[in-house]
């Protein structure tokens, strides 16, 4: 069952149960799959793409828990965490830390990186192999510390 799919499935299954909130994110999820399919792109929409979309909206309510945190807003800041937690279900499961390190260890292996020197070799390959597995801010973190 595609992304696109399951959405579908779990909006008829929220709407049954009168969820308003997984309601709500599940259709914010869909407008933007939708939304994609009617810009008149050329080219089909891939499963990664279809993470790619949830892990932006996920990405945009961390964000958002952080500037509600801080601007003292803790109602909003409640209500995009359990937005986030939805998002969260549509997305697969990240690699531990532990995992990351050991796989971006064996790339640089692989690639002869030993250095910090090497870091504009390393860092665009691990981004671009761990992209939806991984968050970019700690792909980096990892790639300094093995190159350090």
């Amino acid at each position: 069952m595609s992304l696109k799919e399951r959405i579908n499935e779990d909006l008829k299954l929220a709407m049954k149960s009168g969820d308003k909130l997984r309601l709500e994110t599940i259709r914010s999820i869909r407008a933007l799959i939708l939304e994609y399919d009617k810009s008149g792109a050329t080219t089909e929409m891939t499963p990664d793409m279809e993470i790619s979309l949830v892990n932006s909206a996920a990405k945009k309510r961390k964000d958002s828990i952080e500037q509600y945190t801080k601007a003292g807003r803790l109602d909003l800041a409640a209500k995009e965490e359990s937005e986030l937690k939805i998002l969260n279900e549509y997305l697969p499961k990240p690699l531990s830390l532990e995992e990351l390190k050991l796989a971006i260890k064996n790339l640089a292996i692989e690639i002869g990186a030993n250095g910090k020197q090497d870091f504009s070799k390393l860092m665009p390959l691990a981004a671009k192999t761990f992209k939806g597995k991984a968050d970019g801010k700690i792909i980096k973190e990892v790639v300094e510390i093995i190159l350090s």
